[in-house]
């Protein structure tokens, strides 16, 4: 486990177990919507796509995040790792309406220094309007991913809850946990879920 790709809608948690697994395996953490939102505005890096192939290019690495189409295809290819935060709607979108109105209320710093405002609330494209819109296609195009042959012997670990993924650090990634080799059997080991499910 060297190129991890941890995904999930907005509000799944993607950040905090990317950051946990940094902390686990010292693998370099990039948080996606870093590289992509650089300026005010939620102005979008014009080298975001170069930059993210310097960091997938890179031998170890955890990233948050689906990311733009752009981007996608070229991630899961270098991932050797897909962790997939899989929760339920319900708790997603409790997760995803907490967060933002902690971000909107305490007026935190975010990517390119921006921050989540009341008026964002009325866009379409606000987190949380997002993730409900969303659930159900990025639920299935990461399903697809996870199935399609061209990423083989891509690792696929799918939790299906908050407990699950607990389960699996506690498991499978306990404190202290050396960074494997590449070829190391015990990488092969998937925890709850099996692989590609």
């Amino acid at each position: 486990m060297r190129r991890v790709l941890v995904l999930g809608i907005s509000g799944a948690g993607k950040s905090t177990l990317a950051r946990e697994l940094e902390r686990r395996l010292g693998l370099p953490f990039h948080e996606l919507d870093a590289l992509h939102f650089t300026g005010p505005g939620w102005a979008v890096n014009p080298a975001f796509a170069e930059d993210t192939a310097r960091v997938a290019g890179a031998d170890r690495w955890v990233l948050d995040g689906q990311g733009p189409e752009a981007v996608r295809d070229l991630m899961w290819e270098r991932a050797d790792t897909v962790v997939w935060l899989d929760l339920g709607r319900a708790v997603v979108m409790r997760r995803v309406v907490l967060r933002s109105l902690r971000r909107s209320l305490r007026r935190e710093r975010l990517f390119g220094g921006n921050r989540e405002s009341w008026r964002e609330w009325l866009r379409a494209d606000h987190p949380v309007w997002w993730a409900w819109a969303r659930y159900a296609d990025r639920r299935a195009e990461i399903g697809r991913r996870a199935g399609d042959p061209r990423y083989a012997p891509l690792r696929v670990v799918r939790l299906r809850s908050p407990r699950e993924a607990e389960a699996w650090l506690r498991e499978r990634l306990p404190h202290g946990t050396a960074l494997a080799a590449p070829d190391t059997p015990s990488c092969q080991d998937e925890g709850p879920s099996s692989p590609r499910t």
